[in-house]
């Protein structure tokens, strides 16, 4: 009979550190292309500020309230309380690349005022996944520690595939907010024709963070059913 305990040293640990360095890569591509496109200043002088302002009005947008937060792209749309925060790095920046993280995020704006289905999805799918992946674990190690009871492992590898599904429900969330975005800066006049595919180059490196984090989560939801997903009979 083989210990349990061996099973962490199982070689489809190569899983884990795959996901590991395609989540580092995309995190390093996204960091540098940002850092490029940084140094081009918007001819139009507009701010990230500025130009959410004006997306938002323009979009007939007029309950949702720009504010400065710390830190370096930490930009979020926020729909519970209807804030879009833009962080130091965008907010009073008038680069190419900070015009379109804000961009960005009021195509979140626009999603929520528009009941984009898969947005209305994802937030509905949050408390769940966050409580799948709070307990998967949990169920697992101790279905493990209990002699590989398979009731408890299998509906540990349920609750961690609940965050692979809020992984893939993001992802159109993303692409569609990005497209929104595009959208509105080639016919708003805020950036030039040279100046949107700087962007468009921009927001596909931050949208392949997001393949990367879901691409990561299938390789470790992988793992699980490899190494305890089986029905085994160990006695």
């Amino acid at each position: 009979m083989t210990s349990p305990i061996f099973a962490f040293f199982d070689p489809t640990y190569i899983l884990v550190i795959a996901g590991l360095l395609l989540s580092m890569a995309a995190s390093g591509y996204v960091n540098s292309t940002y850092a490029k496109y940084d140094r081009y200043r918007a001819q139009s002088g507009v701010t990230g500020t500025a130009a959410a302002q004006y997306i938002l009005q323009q979009s007939g947008i007029n309950n949702v309230s720009v504010h400065p937060i710390a830190g370096n792209l930490t930009d979020n749309y926020n729909g519970s309380n209807k804030t879009l925060n833009l962080s130091e790095s965008t907010a009073n920046s008038s680069s190419v690349a900070a015009v379109g993280v804000a961009a960005h995020e009021c195509g979140h704006a626009v999603q929520d005022a528009r009941n984009y289905f898969p947005m209305r999805l994802r937030t509905a799918i949050v408390p769940v996944a966050n409580l799948g992946s709070t307990l998967s674990f949990p169920l697992i190690l101790v279905g493990v520690l209990m002699g590989m009871n398979q009731t408890l492992i299998h509906i540990g590898i349920l609750l961690f595939s609940l965050a692979l599904l809020f992984q893939l429900v993001t992802l159109p969330v993303e692409f569609n907010a990005s497209h929104r975005a595009l959208r509105i800066l080639s016919d708003g006049g805020l950036l030039t024709a040279n100046e949107v595919p700087m962007v468009r180059r921009v927001l596909t490196s931050a949208a392949l963070t997001y393949v990367a984090a879901a691409l990561a989560t299938f390789l470790q939801l992988l793992r699980l059913i490899l190494l305890f997903g089986g029905n085994r009979d160990d006695n």
